[in-house]
């Protein structure tokens, strides 16, 4: 007696849909990513214009329903497009993660209607590039040691504290920023033009540099009370909620970059000649 394996297409590509989104993000990526690739690793700068285009194909927003501008697929989708990009541009797919997922779905999931409409089609378009703000010189996947802090005057929130590594940090517009309020972590969105708030010279790496990485720095940053992202308190549920995807995402680059690099072997040793 024998059972019924799925096959391995059925696995990766559970519907007709993520068939189609594979090969769609597989030829773009091929077409328009790989070969510009090596000159932006080079510089260690995100390609914002071959960015936008992923606004054009919908890839911005891959998880946000579509009735508000978004894809409206599902987890898989959006490990599909994480796996494709990463096999040509890790950088660049990185640049994609942070704002798609750390921004882009962590926003959604966490703003209210007026919020969505100041914000979601800029950054769905591509028009504007975000990012997220958690890990701290002395503090990162420990969230409850973050020392980056909020008090609420009048109309605004003035929020002082340093964010470092910050993926998207030299070319954001705007961040969805973790800091305590009375003790008790709370989310924030801040735009590059709030009083007080700066970023530090790009932090130089040594791989996907295809992405860049800055601190925010926060100096009595003036933020609108109405940039508060649920209510005060509420910002650690939002954040373990979100890196639930963000790890799934970034697992699925993992797997992109070392089935490249085994296919390149591959290549390698099929065409090299030795030993006469």
């Amino acid at each position: 007696m024998t059972s019924a394996r799925p096959s391995s297409d059925l696995l990766f590509n559970p519907s007709e849909d993520h068939r189609m989104l594979r090969q769609m993000v597989a030829d773009f990526a091929r077409r328009e990513v790989e070969p510009q690739a090596a000159e932006h690793d080079e510089k260690g700068a995100l390609n914002v214009a071959l960015f936008r285009r992923l606004g054009e194909l919908g890839l911005l927003g891959i998880t946000i329903p579509e009735e508000d501008g978004g894809a409206g697929l599902d987890a898989v989708a959006a490990v599909i497009v994480h796996h494709e990009l990463s096999k040509y541009d890790p950088g660049f797919c990185l640049a994609y993660l942070a704002h798609s997922m750390l921004f882009v779905n962590n926003f959604y999931h966490c703003s209210n209607e007026e919020q969505r409409g100041r914000y979601l089609e800029k950054v769905l378009s591509g028009e504007w590039v975000a990012g997220m703000g958690m890990t701290e010189p002395g503090a990162g996947t420990d969230v409850m040691a973050m020392t980056s802090n909020a008090r609420r005057d009048g109309d605004n929130y003035i929020l002082n504290g340093t964010k470092t590594y910050i993926t998207n940090g030299c070319e954001g517009h705007c961040f969805l920023v973790y800091v305590k309020v009375e003790g008790r972590i709370s989310a924030f969105i801040v735009d590059r033009d709030c009083p007080g708030f700066s970023t530090s010279n790009h932090i130089d790496k040594l791989g996907m540099r295809g992405s860049t990485m800055a601190e925010l720095i926060f100096e009595e940053c003036v933020v609108p009370a109405q940039n508060l992202l649920g209510e005060e308190g509420s910002g650690l549920t939002h954040m373990m909620r979100n890196l639930e995807i963000e790890r799934l995402t970034l697992a699925a680059m993992s797997v992109g970059i070392a089935e490249r690099c085994v296919e390149i072997m591959v290549k390698y040793a099929q065409d090299r000649r030795a030993f006469g």
